[in-house]
């Protein structure tokens, strides 16, 4: 992946965790740690190509329902 990608990559996931945070009342930090302990940002950087193409709140809904499935309990 080229410089420009990476960087849009990292772009999304900072816009996706900030809005985590805010639908869950959470620190940005707090919410970066409880994405990253239940797959959340490995689910991002995986499907960042699908991802991206959907609303920030249907990703974020997605990452909701990756983090329950991996034993995250915020709903």
């Amino acid at each position: 992946m080229e410089k420009s990608g990476i960087r849009e990559k990292i772009e999304y996931a900072v816009v996706c965790v900030s809005e985590f945070a805010r639908k869950f009342k959470l620190p940005m930090r707090q919410a970066f740690f409880y994405l990253r302990k239940y797959k959340g940002i490995d689910y991002l950087d995986r499907f960042y190509d699908v991802e991206h193409l959907y609303s920030v709140e249907d990703t974020v809904d997605d990452l909701v329902e990756v983090c329950k499935r991996n034993g995250g309990a915020l709903a």
